[in-house]
Order: structure tokens, then sequence, then C-alpha cells
């Protein structure tokens, strides 16, 4: 048995999950909140359908490494838009001979109207993702004079091939984190509910195409760097937010990654608009509000992401949020 995560979904009705994605008759909104128990995984998924929108959360736990994905034949043509929260993996797709890397905090909007292949991933750490599916003809609507990023990718699109925004994912913004949450926590009932959750769709649109867009012009505007540099400083990236409480030093980040010191600081600010520990303490205080929202207490946020004291926590937590982090529930 298999089952592809976010994309697989006949597999999901074949073992009992009772929501069927485009299926709803005469309702705005359908929402279904599901555990599945499976030999290779236990997942928890948040799945809500609206007439053009497609849009599941996922937090799974890989009992193997390798699963297998079957193909499907009854799912709407879509394009996602894809946030990998925690974990790892990789998909190849036998069907196009593409490989489909995800890492922690990485997005990506793809077009892959079909799926038969292998999926490796971390076994030993949760893996979290959240996805947008918009119906074909609602994101060539929103596409069309749009970007020059957005546009090609809807010619692709438009004419059924493969394809995803970029070869390289980008990191996830607090601005798309931030309209995540509001989704997952929307309280407005019927229409208005409808109204604001394909608003938030869009606005994740927008920004995931004005973040591709900013990161072509830097990069006409900047040195070319090796694939073997960038390799080493997403490595670096990684390796950073694995050790969030104890973060290495810049000369013991560089001996990791396998990159000298001066390529990292250059390297790591021209791919991430930041500097290391900038990025750092953002992708810290980001994941703060996430643990503060799932109800975790402040002493406990601030021990586990290796703050000296409360008070050092609400203190850089009121700079970034302009709240305490007593509030951030309220």
């Amino acid at each position: 048995m298999a089952i592809n995560v976010g994309k697989d979904y006949g597999a999901l009705k074949k073992v009992g999950g009772n929501f069927e994605p485009f299926s709803n008759q005469g309702q705005f909104v359908k929402e279904s909140r599901d555990r599945y128990h499976f030999s290779f995984s236990d997942a928890e998924l948040w799945q809500l359908k609206t007439p053009d929108f497609y849009i599941v959360y996922g937090d799974i736990s890989f009992k193997q490494r390798q699963i297998y994905f079957r193909p499907t034949n009854d799912l709407p043509d879509m394009v996602k838009l894809r946030f990998t929260l925690s974990g790892n993996g990789t998909i190849y797709n036998a069907v196009n001979k593409q490989h489909y890397i995800f890492s922690s905090n990485q997005q990506n909007i793809i077009y892959m109207p079909q799926l038969d292949g292998t999926g490796e991933y971390d076994t030993h750490s949760n893996y979290r993702f959240f996805e947008v599916h918009f119906a074909k003809d609602k994101f060539l609507q929103l596409a069309e004079n749009s970007t020059r990023a957005l546009q090609v990718l809807a010619d692709h699109l438009d004419a059924g091939r493969y394809s995803q925004m970029a070869e390289q994912n980008l990191p996830i913004s607090w601005a798309m984190q931030n309209c995540m949450q509001e989704i997952l926590n929307c309280t407005y009932t019927e229409g208005l509910r409808l109204l604001f959750i394909e608003s938030k769709c869009t606005e994740l649109l927008v920004l995931q195409a004005e973040a591709f867009e900013s990161d072509v012009l830097k990069n006409e505007n900047s040195p070319p760097q090796s694939a073997y540099d960038k390799d080493c400083i997403y490595h670096a990236r990684d390796y950073l937010i694995q050790n969030i409480q104890q973060p290495p030093s810049i000369a013991q980040l560089a001996k990791v990654s396998g990159i000298n010191e001066f390529k990292l600081k250059k390297g790591f600010k021209g791919l991430f608009d930041k500097s290391i520990f900038g990025y750092l303490s953002d992708h810290k205080l980001n994941y703060a509000k996430q643990l503060l929202l799932e109800g975790i207490p402040i002493k406990a946020v601030a021990f586990q992401l290796g703050y000296s004291s409360v008070q050092h926590f609400s203190n850089a937590f009121r700079k970034k949020f302009a709240v305490p982090p007593g509030k951030v529930r309220v």
C-alpha cells in the first residue's frame, strides 16, 4: 500500500478517508480533519476545498524511508503551491524523469499532472507541509497579465507540460507563514469564509510570484555562483536550522558545509537576502510564534529555541512582531 503525500488522494479514499476533492455539491467550503495509520506512516491531514481551490496541511511520521506513488486518473487538473514546513524528502517522477526535492522551510509552485514513481523521506523527524492547489482555469485567469515568471508557468500549464516556477526552491517568508496560519485559523463562516480563504490563497500566489521575481532580478545583478557553492550554502542553512538550540560559529559552519567563510557569508546573503544569524533569528522567532499558537508555554518555547532567558526571548519577540509573546494567542 502506498500514499502520495498531498497528491494520491485516491489512496486516502480507499483506506477510509471521507474527503473527496471537488466532490461537494452546493457547499461553499468543505473541511475535513483525519488521521491515517499505515504500515509505512502515520498521517494527520487537514483538508479544505472551495470551488476553485483545494488546500491541505499534513503532518506525517514515516516508518520507512522509501515509498511508491501510484498513478491516479480521477483527479482534477491543478497547479500546486508547495510549502515544506519541516522535514526533508525527494520524489522521482518516472513520467517526466524529474527529481523534486522538498526541504524544510522551502517553497515552490509545481505543475505535475501525473505522478508514477518513488519518494524518499527522513524517518527521524516529522514531515510537515502546506499546499494550495489551484484549479487550472482559475490559475490561468490569475496569471494572465501578471509577472513574467507566472506567465511562463501558465504557458506550460496551458500546454499540459510538467513545470515548476524555478529549478531551485526558495525560503518560505514570514508573510507566507502568516498567510498560512490565517487560513488554518479562519473563523469566518459560509460566504465570508469562502471570500477570505480565496483572498488568502491568491495572496500566497502573489507572495510566491514576488519572491521568484526578486530572486531572478537579484541573480541577474550579482556574480554567478557555482552549483557546488550553492549546494554548500543550502547545506549550511539546513545545518543551522537543525542546530537551532546551539548554533555553530561561522567558522564551524564553513567547515561543516565545505566552503570558506567569505563565500559562505556573501553567498548566504545573496541567496537568502539576510546575514547568516539574521536568517537564524528570523527563523527562530517565526517558529516560536508557531509554537505559541499551538499552545506551548512561553518558558518552554524560550528554552526549546535556546534563548538565554525568557526576558531575552520576550524582548526579541516584541521587537519583531510588535506584541509580547503572551498576547500572540489573544
